[in-house]
């Protein structure tokens, strides 16, 4: 994962480092090189029109395959028709003229957001063309992610002290179609790679432990952190059969109901995983109809309000969550945020 912040290199160097992560991924020449070609593009468009505008790129895995997957989020202007944006034959001045719809129809998955006068949010998945029937079917399931998120690092490091993951609990999920998922969220003290060991520590044991409540986890992650700095932590447990969110948090880690016109906070108690954590308690609350769980680090302000980014929720969960790491996140500390949409 790397973050590039826009600059004069950006393009280049974006799309220098999309088409080398396609490769050794093993993404075919002319994959890759349609990869490079939208990178560019999305990068170009920051260059040309964006206020302080980055790109996220990474990678997703599933059991059989890899795929290239890149964000954009900026601070404006927006883009007042979306749907003008994405036609044939728009583009941005001085870009390499394939335009944002082009770019769509490259991806496997692609999903926008643009407010005027806040900014916009871009994410496109790249997976291997030469799949055979299954593996196009997980790519395309992958492109549709109920749950994700992503991490930034403090301005001037290189590794992020933040982390989240998400598990399913097929075993005691009430409702086999619809399993219970288990989000975790850690903010380890302090920045750079002590606070990401502590955090790489939070996420290790949230996968290994057999416990499915979020005490139980938190235990795990608890005795996990012991001999590192320690950090804040949450866990939230959504079961969609039981309709019903369960929420257990010890530090900074804020965690959100969210629907089309509010939001519900979901509380934490104070204390240092690993180091000083008292009494755990938890929270549970019913899912609101049609909307979301956010949960985020003090890397984000909790001064956002998603009512005023129209259409939000009708959008991917990682473009939701891009778009509160543009509303709210914090230069000088480490952020993560993660969204659970579509769950229940």
């Amino acid at each position: 994962m790397s973050w590039f912040r826009d600059g004069p290199s950006l393009s280049t160097s974006a799309r220098g480092a999309a088409s080398a992560l396609a490769r050794r991924i093993g993404l075919d020449t002319h994959r890759a090189a349609e990869v490079g070609l939208a990178v560019t593009e999305a990068a170009t468009n920051i260059q040309r029109h964006a206020t302080d505008g980055a790109l996220l790129l990474r990678t997703l895995h599933t059991d059989e395959e890899a795929a290239v997957e890149f964000v954009t989020v900026d601070s404006g202007p927006g883009m007042a028709d979306v749907s003008a944006a994405l036609a044939d034959g728009a583009s941005s001045t001085g870009t390499l003229g394939i335009g944002l719809g082009a770019v769509a129809r490259l991806a496997d998955h692609f999903d926008v957001h643009s407010v005027p006068g806040k900014g916009t949010v871009m994410a496109a998945q790249f997976w291997s063309r030469q799949a055979d029937e299954e593996g196009v079917t997980a790519a395309r399931l992958a492109g549709q992610q109920r749950v994700s998120g992503m991490t930034r690092p403090i301005s001037g490091e290189m590794t992020c002290g933040d982390a989240w993951s998400a598990r399913l609990d097929t075993a005691t999920g009430t409702d086999s179609d619809r399993p219970a998922v288990l989000v975790m969220v850690c903010d380890g003290l302090g920045h750079g790679p002590l606070a990401a060991r502590a955090s790489a520590a939070a996420v290790e044991a949230f996968h290994a432990t057999p416990a499915t409540d979020p005490e139980g986890v938190m235990h795990a992650i608890h005795r996990a952190l012991r001999g590192t700095r320690g950090g804040a932590a949450a866990v939230a447990r959504i079961d969609p059969a039981a309709q019903r969110v369960q929420y257990c948090g010890i530090g900074n880690i804020s965690g959100f109901l969210i629907d089309h016109a509010a939001r519900k906070a979901l509380l934490s108690v104070p204390g240092i995983v690993g180091v000083n954590m008292r009494r755990l308690r938890t929270f549970e609350e019913p899912l609101p109809e049609g909307g979301a769980l956010a949960m985020h680090s003090d890397g984000l302000t909790e001064r956002w309000d998603h009512t005023a980014l129209a259409g939000l929720l009708h959008h991917s969960p990682l473009v939701i969550a891009g778009q509160l790491l543009r509303e709210a996140g914090v230069r000088r500390d480490d952020a993560s945020v993660v969204v659970v949409k579509g769950v229940w």
